[in-house]
C-alpha cells in the first residue's frame, strides 16, 4: 500500500491543473460507482488525478489512485487493495486502465457492496463492457464516454484562448455570438486548418514530433490487444483487420461495398461487418446509417468515417481530400452529444432527426439542400455566417 500511495504522490507532485479538460465540470464526482471509458491517449488518467490534486489535501490517504496494470496485482488482489485502503481511512478510489485485470467488474461489484461509504472511479478502453462483463453493473454504474478535444478546447490548451462551450441550437440560432467571440481573439482559419491535423489527441503537447507515430500506436494497440482481449478477436486475423483499416484509410468516407471488402481481406462479410462494428466501438472509425432507429445486428453501414480528422493525416498512404477531413471532422464533433446519420437522398448529415448538414468549402451552395427545413451548409474558409451558411469550425464549440 505504501508503494502505491508513493507512486501516486510522485504522479501528484508533477501534475498540473492550469489545464483541465470541460468535462471534469459534467462529470458527477459524488457518484458511488463511475466508469470513464474512451480511447487511449484522450486523456483519462490525468482527468482522474487532476480530480485528485484539485480535492484532497497534499499527501492526503482518503484517494487513492492506481493503474491495475501495476506489478501489485500480480501478488494482490483488487478486494485486498480495497480492504487496506477502508481500513486505513481511505473512501475515493480511482482505478486506471481495469480492463487490463481479468476479474475486475465482479471484484468493483463485490467493493461496491461491501463499502457502501467508498467511491470508486474506473477508466477503462472504449471496449470496456459494463453491461455485459463478469458481473453487470448497468444499475451500479455511471458511464461516461471521453473524446480527444475538440476545436474549443485545442484554443484553449494550444493557443491560451479561452471560450465557453456552445450548444447546437445556439450555434444555429444564432451562430453570430459564437463567431464574434472567436473572430475577436483570433483568427480562426489557420487555427482550424492546424486543429485538423494535429490538435485531437492531447499528447501532441508533449512530443508534437512523433504525434502521428503515436497514434499509429494507439491503433496498433486497439487492434493487437483490445480486440482480442475484450472482444475474443483470434489474434491470427490481426493482420486481416489491419488490412482493413489500411483499405478504409486509403478511401474514407467510404460507401459501403461490403462484398469488396470481404474479398480483398479474404474473410466472410459477416465477419468484416463484425470488425466494423468493433473498430466503431473502440473509436478507431464511425459507422453511420441512413436510419438508426432501423440499425439491426450484422445490418452493413451506410458510410465510414475514421474516428476524427487526425487520423487521416496519421494513416492515410495517398494524397488527402480536404473534403474527406472536413466531412471527419463533422461527424466526431457531432457525435458526442448527438445522433447522427448519413444523409443518403438529402444532404450530408442528418443529426437528430432533424437537422440537415451540407459540408463543403465558402463557395457551396444550397442546391443539395433546397426546400428542406432546417437545412444548414458547415461552410470552411469562412470566419463570419451568412443566412444559414455557417463556418464549419463553428462545430468544434460544443464541448
Amino acid at each position: 500500500m505504501e508503494t502505491l500511495f508513493a507512486k501516486q504522490d510522485r504522479l501528484l507532485d508533477m501534475m498540473q491543473t492550469r489545464l483541465v479538460r470541460h468535462q471534469m465540470q459534467e462529470i458527477n464526482w459524488d457518484a458511488r460507482l463511475l466508469a470513464i471509458r474512451g480511447a487511449r491517449g484522450v486523456g483519462k488518467s490525468t482527468l482522474m488525478l487532476q480530480y485528485i490534486k484539485m480535492h484532497y489535501a497534499q499527501y492526503s490517504r482518503e484517494a487513492l489512485y492506481c493503474t491495475l496494470d501495476s506489478i501489485y496485482f500480480a501478488n494482490h488482489s483488487l478486494l485486498e487493495l480495497a480492504d487496506t485502503f477502508y481500513k486505513y481511512g481511505g473512501r475515493h478510489l480511482f482505478l486506471d486502465e481495469v480492463h487490463k485485470y481479468k476479474r475486475w467488474s465482479s471484484e468493483v461489484k463485490e467493493i461496491y457492496d461491501m463499502y457502501p461509504d467508498m467511491r470508486v472511479v474506473v477508466t477503462g478502453s472504449s471496449l470496456l463492457k459494463i453491461l455485459t462483463g463478469d458481473a453487470d453493473l448497468s444499475r451500479r454504474c455511471v458511464p461516461y464516454t471521453m473524446q480527444g478535444l475538440s476545436f474549443r478546447e485545442y484554443l484553449q490548451f494550444y493557443k491560451g484562448i479561452n471560450i465557453e462551450p456552445t450548444s447546437l441550437e445556439e450555434v444555429l440560432g444564432h451562430p453570430e455570438i459564437i463567431c464574434s467571440q472567436v473572430n475577436a481573439q483570433c483568427q480562426p482559419l489557420p487555427l482550424f486548418k492546424d486543429y485538423l491535423k494535429n490538435g485531437y489527441f492531447p499528447f501532441y503537447l508533449e512530443n508534437s514530433i512523433d504525434y502521428y507515430t503515436q497514434m499509429e500506436q494507439v491503433v496498433n494497440y486497439v487492434v493487437e490487444t483490445e480486440l482480442p482481449t475484450e472482444c475474443g478477436i483470434d489474434v491470427g486475423n490481426i493482420r486481416k483487420i489491419k488490412a482493413l483499416i489500411g483499405i478504409l484509410a486509403t478511401t474514407v468516407p467510404f460507401e459501403v461495398d461490403i462484398s469488396k471488402l470481404s474479398s480483398m481481406i479474404e474473410v466472410h462479410r459477416n465477419t468484416v461487418i463484425e470488425y466494423l462494428s468493433h473498430l466503431n466501438r473502440a473509436r478507431v472509425i464511425n459507422l453511420l446509417y441512413s436510419q438508426i432507429a432501423s440499425v439491426k445486428k450484422m445490418q452493413k453501414p451506410d458510410k465510414i468515417y475514421l474516428e476524427n480528422p487526425n487520423l487521416v493525416y496519421a494513416l492515410a498512404t495517398d494524397d488527402i481530400k480536404i473534403g474527406t477531413v472536413r466531412e471527419t471532422f463533422v461527424v466526431n464533433q457531432l457525435s458526442y452529444g448527438h445522433t447522427v446519420e448519413y444523409g443518403k437522398t438529402a444532404g450530408d448529415f442528418k443529426v437528430d432527426g432533424r437537422h440537415t448538414f451540407e459540408v463543403g468549402g465558402k463557395s457551396k451552395t444550397y442546391e443539395q439542400i433546397a426546400g428542406l427545413p432546417d437545412s444548414y451548409i458547415l461552410a470552411d474558409d469562412i470566419e463570419t455566417p451568412f443566412g444559414h451558411k455557417i463556418p464549419i469550425w463553428a462545430i468544434g464549440f460544443l464541448y
